[in-house]
């Protein structure tokens, strides 16, 4: 048996004192005592390749003084705003033609959130959603509702296009969608963006055209709290991409969120999640649902159903796009992956 070290005798010793720790805790510790350390702040993170953009939108925020919150909105402001994202009113229509949105945001000190879906005709669904939690005493307004509170706050509201002019947004965003490369035209209608500042504040955010040609009126989970965005200020965040009727079913970003808290990695905890839900559901692992997770010691990780999915982190020292743990199994773990 190897010696053991007098700062491994200490550090073992600690932790069998520590009664009140869960078992997942105590492997967690025991296999990376770093684990309990800071890493880098401020850090953004969030879902597929177009996020890195906004993350760099968002730390710009934080560098200039602004908060978690601010930079949650203003860099999902950038998403929903470009045309390499269907985010936004450059989004897939539903079945009748009609752009609807989802968003929310979550504020770690105090655990508040706001939300809105089902969002006609306004640019930035994210900014209403923060003025539902800011200024109501509400959590989610949806539809016509929604809509008439953005007014009523002075949001601008984009008159529907008429017919010729519909076809001329078809033609362009044709054109757009052909300069994509194949990993771009994956599902991606959902960004979930989540940051922690240097002072320890943890905010979210999330924004979505949802799924393509859905029913009007269908909301999936990126507007509802615990699905597919969860902050808990004491613990971390953790947001969701895919199709989200399986997620919402199974709260999956609640999920992530407690799962750290028991001591697994940003990484571990996404993984879990999905296994978790590939053993409960019919479907098994046929679920394209994957998540990104930050804690709060500046960890974060992703994982995503099959191979995986891109995502992007930024810090000061740099700012990137990684590929997540790819989920394939129920058995044995997962593949790849960056937690850190």
């Amino acid at each position: 048996m190897a010696a053991v070290t007098r700062r491994q005798f200490i550090f073992r010793s600690g932790l069998v004192l520590a009664s009140s720790m869960t078992p997942a805790i105590l492997r967690a510790a025991e296999k990376e005592p770093s684990a309990i350390q800071a890493r880098e702040r401020p850090l953004l993170v969030s879902t597929w390749p177009f996020g890195k953009p906004a993350n760099e939108a968002g730390l710009k925020v934080l560098e200039n003084g602004g908060s978690a919150l601010d930079a949650v909105e203003q860099g999902i402001c950038v998403t929903e705003a470009s045309a390499n994202a269907s985010v936004g009113l450059g989004g897939t229509p539903n079945s009748a033609g009609v752009v609807q949105l989802d968003a929310c945001i979550m504020f770690g000190p105090g655990h508040k959130a706001g939300s809105v879906a089902a969002l006609e005709g306004v640019r930035h669904p994210i900014s209403v959603a923060r003025r539902v939690m800011e200024k109501t005493r509400h959590v989610m307004l949806v539809g016509e509702g929604a809509r008439q509170f953005a007014l009523a706050e002075g949001f601008e509201w984009i008159e529907p296009r008429n017919e010729p002019q519909r076809q001329e947004w078809l033609k362009w965003k044709a054109q757009q969608d052909a300069k994509k490369t194949a990993s771009e035209k994956q599902n991606h209608d959902t960004i979930a963006l989540l940051a922690l500042s240097v002072d320890g504040t943890i905010a979210g955010g999330c924004s979505t055209s949802g799924v393509g040609h859905k029913l009007p009126g269908r909301v999936g989970d990126s507007p509802i709290i615990g699905s597919g965005l969860y902050v808990d200020n004491d613990v971390g965040a953790a947001g969701a991409t895919g199709l989200g009727e399986n997620v919402m079913r199974y709260c999956g970003s609640f999920m992530v969120v407690e799962y750290m808290r028991q001591g697994l990695s940003p990484e571990e905890a996404c993984v879990e999640t999905i296994k978790r839900i590939g053993r409960k559901d019919p479907r098994g692992l046929d679920l394209n649902i994957s998540f990104v997770a930050l804690n709060k010691e500046g960890r974060y990780g992703a994982a995503g159903t099959g191979g995986g999915f891109g995502f992007s982190v930024t810090t000061k020292s740099f700012s990137k796009v990684l590929q997540s743990a790819g989920v394939n199994r129920l058995e044995g773990g997962a593949t790849g992956g960056n937690d850190h």
